[in-house]
């Protein structure tokens, strides 16, 4: 069902949030806000808060963030309009009904969790009964028994073409095939295209959604044959790409641990939670998504990739780094674990226990360096052409990266370290851009550039006043150019004065002239923009520590450098609100959870931008 962005902000000022919160948890009075000990996960000292009038609650323990709908959901387990409905009521406000497609797929969709559920339950009987034998010796040898296959409600496709569509035909042949449980093949293949089972002859392992449904399943093999595992197809219930295994037992797990890990098979998941390790996911079969990866950094900023310590393992954990890529942030990244050659996370527990895995575990190595030690070993540096090749991929992977402060800090960090390397003696320093060229009058950067982060600025604009703090630091300290002249060209900039000041600066700037402030302001007072400068200084504008000449410097270039970076981001996040809510009106519930992420990243952002104006 799809909700308006408008009825949902209705719902939530006619909502108070601690009357919500209240009946579940002890609230204590802290100012304007509450204070009580997280429900999230165990604490002695409150460190969970509810600002009513911004309608957030926030816990600066284990990160738990959201609204009252995002409360009912994650604190009760209410889907989510099932929350909706009960804040409704209790608004007095009557929730829009549903469109008759809609209630079509919400009717279709739940008569199929109905059938996976009823598969799930027969597989299981059928691992308990004579037909199980294998299959539980299978288990016993890998260390499983009986509470592991409860937990995780695995059971057993027997041989056969048609055993569970003969035991489960009351349910509808049609629905089988819908589920993904019956294969339907043409009709003029054999036996005139009747339906037969797609699992046989192999262990089940149901994958379930957030809220512990069954969606689908993974099949292993436990004989010879090919493929080993065997997965459902994309059904009205799961889409592989966009789905984690054991979402719904790793989600609560997390929060206590504070990490999650992330390995490749489903094996691997049970042997980690075998050892006490409740906070791991995999993938399903496949190599890891954007879906995915925004699916882990909901439950952590920081996952750990675990992948098996042979090539195919170490080039997906790479696959998985370079996808993260354009995705990161400041608050979001990925870190790795590479395990012993040949060993997977099952191997290393089942040999040396939660120990070992606890002790490779504890120290993860960041992404950064994660790809600059794959590139470096991707050929010998004994050659010009090989040394340049190296650099080049890594200003590629730097590039990739949306966010602009954290694309040039890596660029920063990776060439650092590449000219240590090929020119110890020497210390770097940034090169000037001879690929800028002069097009009507003044020097613009090459056509890929502005990147995505740019373009969406572009679009929205910054208003006159911080245009004009930008202009004056950059005046003040010139020295600043070198690094953010990129962002300061793609910045739009309404009024003309202010626009050309902008464009002097940056043709200064991609000279590869010394920059001073003396020599800056020969350059302005030649190209006749010295009064705009000073037409600018004398409107006035707001009080950052890069609008006054006199603040040191180094405070000056770092606030100055912050400011840019914040509007920039602002940008990226003004564009991202508004994909969130058109998605929103698509009736995509996880939307939802993009636009709370969204207003408080852009609330940090003014919160930022306001301490640096007016500070001393």
């Amino acid at each position: 069902m799809s909700l308006s962005p408008a009825f949902l902000d209705e719902l939530r000022a006619r909502t108070l949030l601690s009357a919500i919160i209240s009946p579940s948890v002890k609230l204590l009075r802290a100012g304007r806000e509450w204070k009580a000990c997280c429900p999230f996960h165990n604490e002695k000292t409150p460190s969970f808060t509810i600002n009513d009038e911004k309608g957030f609650y926030h816990c600066f323990g284990c990160g738990a963030h959201g609204d009252a709908i995002r409360f009912l959901t994650d604190a009760r387990g209410l889907p989510f309009m099932d929350a909706v409905k009960e804040l409704a009521g209790k608004a007095g406000l009557e929730v829009p009904a549903p469109d008759p497609q809609a209630r079509e797929r919400a009717e279709r969709t739940a008569s199929l969790t109905d059938v996976m559920a009823a598969c799930q339950k027969w597989f299981a009987e059928q691992l308990a009964g004579i037909d199980g034998a294998d299959a539980r010796e299978y288990l016993k040898n890998r260390g499983i028994g009986p509470a592991t296959v409860a937990r995780f409600g695995i059971g057993l496709a027997p041989e056969g073409r048609n055993k569970l569509k003969s035991a489960l035909l009351h349910l509808g042949e049609d629905k089988l095939v819908e589920a993904g449980m019956l294969i339907k093949p043409d009709a003029n293949e054999a036996k005139g295209g009747e339906t037969y089972d797609r699992f046989r002859g192999r262990l089940m392992i149901p994958i379930r959604d957030a809220r512990g449904r069954v969606i689908a399943f993974g099949g292993r093999i436990l004989g010879a044959g090919e493929p080993k595992y065997l997965n459902s197809p994309d059904t009205p219930l799961f889409d592989k790409g966009r789905t984690l295994y054991n979402l719904d037992l790793a989600s609560p797990a997390t929060r206590s641990a504070r990490r999650l890990i992330v390995v490749e098979g489903y094996m691997d998941v049970i042997a980690l939670d075998r050892a006490g390790v409740a906070e791991a996911v995999a993938p399903n079969g496949t190599a890891v998504t954007e879906a995915q990866l925004e699916r882990m950094w909901r439950l952590d900023p920081n996952p750990i990739l675990c992948f098996d310590g042979d090539s195919a393992g170490q080039k997906a954990a790479i696959r998985a780094a370079s996808r993260a890529l354009p995705l990161l942030a400041p608050e979001r990244t990925l870190r790795f674990v590479e395990l012993p050659a040949g060993q997977d996370p099952d191997d290393v527990v089942r040999s040396g226990g939660r120990e070992a895995l606890e002790s490779l575990l504890a120290e993860p190595e960041p992404l950064v360096d994660r790809l600059w030690r794959h590139e470096l070993a991707a050929q010998p540096l004994t050659t010009p052409e090989a040394r340049a090749g190296l650099r080049q991929r890594l200003i590629e992977h730097s590039q990739a990266i949306r966010d602009q402060a954290l694309s040039r800090l890596y660029r920063e960090d990776w060439l650092r370290r590449f000219n240590e390397l090929v020119r110890p003696q020497q210390q770097f320093s940034p090169a000037p851009r001879p690929e800028w060229k002069k097009q009507g009058g003044r020097f613009v950067p090459p056509e890929k550039r502005p990147g995505d982060v740019m373009k969406r600025i572009s679009r929205g604009g910054i208003d006159d006043e911080h245009a004009r703090a930008l202009i004056i630091g950059f005046a003040n300290f010139p020295e600043s150019l070198q690094d953010h002249c990129e962002q300061l060209a793609s910045l739009p900039i309404a009024g003309a004065p202010l626009a050309r000041l902008r464009d002097k600066l940056v043709d200064a700037a991609v000279s590869g002239e010394k920059l001073d402030r003396e020599r800056l302001a020969t350059i302005l007072r030649d190209s006749g923009t010295a009064p705009d400068l000073e037409r600018a200084r004398r409107t006035g504008t707001m009080a950052f520590s890069f609008t006054r000449s006199d603040t040191a410097p180094e405070r000056a270039v770092r606030d100055l450098g912050i400011a840019i970076d914040a509007l920039m981001a602002d940008g990226e996040i003004g564009a991202a609100l508004a994909a969130a809510t058109e998605r929103l009106k698509d009736g995509e519930e996880d939307a939802f959870e993009e636009q709370l992420r969204l207003h408080s990243e852009r609330e940090g952002i003014k919160e930022r931008l306001a301490s640096l104006a007016g500070s001393d």
